[in-house]
């Protein structure tokens, strides 16, 4: 029989709930750890319609990558995702930055899906591993960022640096804040999913190509990566992937 235990004790096993920054809140959020799993439901938030579907396959537990509790809960009313998923009695297990920085977690997935060579950890000034740095094929910013914009199925904003680019950082999400470790490893590139109006004037001015290509873009590819990953460990239980993207996202 295999349980939520087990599912969280694996998930533990390659990307250790320890390692998540301290600001982060991954683990086991709601439920029974004990209970019983059959159908796993793997996606990147958990929402009123991500729920839906995993209650159409008889999920037992949902894996996402963001946390379904970040903030403290002042209430939980009927409609929002935690009463939902108790009412439905689906536990949830949310893997965030830990699954980030882990050897096959979000930001390898990116760097491969980049086709970067070379790629090591790169880790920043307050010891945080969750950057990924390598090389790519020498080709101007422009090219770079449209290269990236068919990668990843989206479109980009680019902040045009200063050299053509050959040594990349990425960093799925939101990753801005480290642009200063980036810069400081010499990339000629940052490969990240948000980015604010005051991050591209910076980067420019430091000579940094930025390249913002979406939150969802950059880390849902991992997604599809866990599910397989726990399809191979528990070979009795259905893994059901679940897209997170609204129908209302749309690039007109």
């Amino acid at each position: 029989m295999i349980t939520v235990k087990n599912v969280y004790d694996f998930i533990n096993s390659f990307a250790p709930f320890e390692t998540q920054e301290k600001w982060d809140n991954s683990g086991m959020l709601i439920g029974d750890i004990s209970k019983e799993v059959k159908v796993i439901a793997v996606c990147l938030d958990i929402t009123c319609d991500t729920i839906s579907k995993a209650k159409s396959s008889n999920a037992d537990v949902i894996i996402s990558h963001h946390p379904i509790i970040f903030n403290p809960l002042k209430k939980v009313l009927k409609g929002d995702p935690v009463y939902e998923l108790l009412r439905s009695n689906i536990c949830a297990i949310c893997a965030h930055t830990n699954f980030d920085l882990a050897k096959g977690g979000v930001n390898d997935v990116l760097a491969q899906l980049l086709e970067l060579d070379n790629v090591s950890v790169l880790k920043s000034s307050d010891d945080s591993e969750i950057l990924r740095i390598g090389t790519t094929k020498k080709s101007t910013p422009q090219d770079f960022a449209k290269f990236v914009a068919k990668k990843l199925g989206t479109t980009v904003r680019l902040a045009k640096g200063q050299s053509d680019v050959c040594k990349v950082a990425v960093c799925g999400g939101s990753g801005c804040s480290f642009i200063p470790d980036v810069i400081a490893a010499g990339a000629d590139a940052f490969v990240t999913g948000d980015a604010k109006h005051n991050d591209f004037l910076d980067a420019t001015s430091d000579g940094l190509t930025l390249i913002a290509a979406g939150h969802y873009e950059t880390e849902n590819p991992a997604m599809p990566v866990l599910a397989q990953m726990l399809e191979s460990e528990f070979s009795t239980a259905s893994v059901v992937y679940i897209d997170s993207v609204p129908t209302e996202f749309v690039t007109c």
